[in-house]
């Protein structure tokens, strides 16, 4: 593999040992590569899911909720269209 140079190494007890090059030669791979992956899949889906969360400041999120516990208020613009389906839209 081109570019693979940075090294990792970690300690497991002697029975994930064995259960890690179980999995990897029922995968048909070698330890190292399984691994690689193993923690390459992990480490992705931990990014993906920081990276879909976000944060906003207590203010802002006060004011949200503020805003979606008040009241409904009508739209004129929306009361329009409304309108318009019910004579356009033809339901059985």
């Amino acid at each position: 593999m081109a570019g693979v140079t940075a090294r990792l190494e970690f300690r497991v007890t002697p029975a994930h040992k064995a259960r890690i090059e179980r999995a990897a030669e029922l995968a048909g791979e070698p330890v190292t590569v399984f691994a690689r992956a193993a923690a390459e899949e992990r480490a992705e889906r931990i990014l993906r899911e920081h990276e879909a969360t976000t944060t906003v400041p207590a203010g802002f999120f006060d004011d949200l909720i503020e805003a979606l516990d008040a009241p409904a208020q009508a739209s004129p613009a929306l009361a329009a269209a409304a309108a318009r389906s019910r004579e356009t839209v033809v339901r059985d």
